[in-house]
Parts: structure tokens; sequence; C-alpha cells
């Protein structure tokens, strides 16, 4: 299922509920995209065999655990090759505090989104762990106002 054209507005109602409520029981689903429940989870199931769902998860309240400072950080890297551009995207995913991280097209290099405790637990991620790998060369970073917006 890799073009859009087999994607049915059935399938794309059944997306739209699955990603509001992911929990939502083969039964209910069913009922709100107007389907009987064998069909729906006949569909449901190609879904996931296809790869458009691709997978289920649980959103955690980050202030409830711990993580209620998030930060966004751009990076720019001086690297001349591949090896130190792996070795930097393989560190910087292992962290715990990285919940998010991209590889830009143009500048900035990189943005990585960090999820911590307090300013102090941001001020040790940074020092500690970012600004001191090889090839690093600026690191800006911004703190949310508010969150408008989030999937």
């Amino acid at each position: 299922m890799g073009n859009r054209e087999r994607l049915d507005a059935l399938d794309r109602e059944i997306l739209f509920q699955l990603s509001r409520d992911g929990r939502l029981s083969n039964v209910e689903l069913a009922r709100r995209v107007g389907l009987t429940p064998p069909p729906c989870l006949r569909r449901v199931k190609r879904l996931e065999d296809t790869g458009v769902i691709a997978g289920y998860r649980a959103v955690i309240d980050p202030v409830a655990t711990g993580r209620g400072l998030e930060v966004l950080i751009d990076v720019e890297i001086a690297a001349q090759n591949l090896r130190t551009v792996q070795e930097f995207e393989d560190t910087v995913s292992a962290y715990d505090e990285v919940v998010e991280f991209r590889r830009m097209f143009g500048r900035p290099d990189y943005l990585v989104r960090v999820a911590v405790e307090d300013h102090g637990a941001f001020e040790a991620f940074l020092s500690g762990k970012l600004i001191g790998l090889p090839g690093v060369l600026r690191v800006e970073s911004r703190l949310t106002m508010k969150l408008i917006k989030s999937n």
C-alpha cells in the first residue's frame, strides 16, 4: 500500500478515529466508521500489515514523569566525513533526554527536541553531553513558551 490511491474513504476514517483514540475497541471503531466489526477488523489488520499503521502508543504527561521542560535545539556540525556524522547521530539518538531528532536540509544541520525535568537538568545535558561531541560547531537552544498543538 505504497501509494495514496489505495486508501479509500473508509480507510481514512479508520485512521482518523484511531489517531484520536488508539484504544478504541473494534466494535466501537466499526460503529464510528459505519461498518460491522468483522470487515472493520480486516481493514485495520490490512492497514497494520502494510505499514500504514506503524504502531500504537500511550501519550504520557511529561510533567507527571519529571520531564516538564522541553527545549528545541538547533545543532550545526563541522564534520567532513560520514563516520563523524554517523557517530554524532548514533550518540545523540541514544540519549534518554532526546525525544525527537531530525537531520535537516540547509541550516541548522539538526533539530533536537529534548525533554528534561528542569533548567539544571537541561544545562547538564547541554554541557555534559551535547556540546562536547566531535564535530559540533554551534548549538542554539529555544525554550517553548506555550504548546499550542501537538500530535
